[in-house]
């Protein structure tokens, strides 16, 4: 499976955005889902994964701010950004099955 995240951008601080990534095949019997990011001279970090039940984990940095979902049906994964800081900018990646998206940036500029 192939992975391309979309969605990124430009935004105010308290503002959203909804990151996509769509899977070049089914991902019905794919488990564990993830979001990273990588903010400029930082590691790559964890923000957040989905299983296949759809049980969630968040790292507490987004936790309350940011939803993971998928949708089986359209072999899509989500990340919904809320209320967005200064400190959420990075390239935002998703990763399943060992496979890595290739990143969309999401600048929270004022």
């Amino acid at each position: 499976v192939q992975l391309q995240a979309f969605g990124g951008g430009l935004v105010q601080p308290g503002e959203s955005l909804r990151l996509s990534c769509a899977a070049s095949g089914s991902i019905f019997r794919i488990g564990v889902m993830h979001w990273y990011r990588q903010a400029p001279g930082k590691q790559r970090e964890l923000v957040a994964y989905i299983t296949g039940s759809g049980s969630t984990s968040y790292a507490d940095s987004v936790k309350g701010r940011f939803t993971i979902s998928r949708d089986n049906a359209k072999n899509t994964l989500y990340l919904q950004m809320n209320s967005l800081k200064l400190e959420d900018t990075a390239v935002y990646y998703c990763q399943a099955v060992g496979v890595w998206g290739q990143g969309t940036l999401v600048t929270v500029s004022s």
